[in-house]
This record gives C-alpha cells, structure tokens and sequence, in this order.
C-alpha cells in the first residue's frame, strides 16, 4: 500500500487552538492523522508554527453531533420569549474579563 493510499484512510480531524489561558479554542481547520497522538504533533506543527496558541484540542471529525440547520426554529427561537436568559439585566465587574 502506497503511503498516499494509507493517507487516504487515515480518519479526518478537526483542530481547535486557544491562544491563551482563559480564552476559548477556536476551531482552526482539519487535518488526517492516523490517530489522536498523531493528530496533535500534526496540529501543533500545522496550526501553531509561530507559538500562537498554548493548549490544542483534536477531535475525530465522525464523533462530532450537530443539529440541523432546517431545525433552527426548534432549536433557537424559543429562547426569544426567555428575556431572563439574556445578560443585559446582569452588570458585570471590571475584573471579569473575556466574558
């Protein structure tokens, strides 16, 4: 088996990076690796050549659940009729930060 073939086989990750310790990991593209080990030595020599980011993640693509954009008013709209759930009735301290 040729190694492009191998390739070929290797299951598809996505990689997310945080560019600092309090941040959230933004997703930052995908990759094939064979496995998890793999995928973060590729993720980090791919996404965080210049030291951009302190902590990785990899996640198989396959295990990755998302709703249905069709089911956007199942899922969303009723949030709408909860104003409570919205943070404009909550004043937050200066010393919050990244919220």
């Amino acid at each position: 088996m040729s190694e492009q073939n191998a390739k070929a086989e290797w299951p598809l990750w996505e990689v997310f990076v945080r560019s600092k310790s309090g941040l959230d990991h933004k997703h930052c593209g995908s990759l094939h690796a064979a496995d998890a080990k793999m995928a973060i030595q590729m993720a980090r020599d791919v996404y965080t050549r210049r030291q951009e980011g302190n902590s990785v993640w990899v996640v198989r693509s396959d295990h990755i659940v998302a709703s249905d954009p069709g089911d956007k008013d199942m899922f969303f709209d009723p949030m709408e009729d909860k104003v409570y759930r919205h943070p404009t009735f909550y004043k937050l301290p200066g010393a919050v930060d990244h919220m």
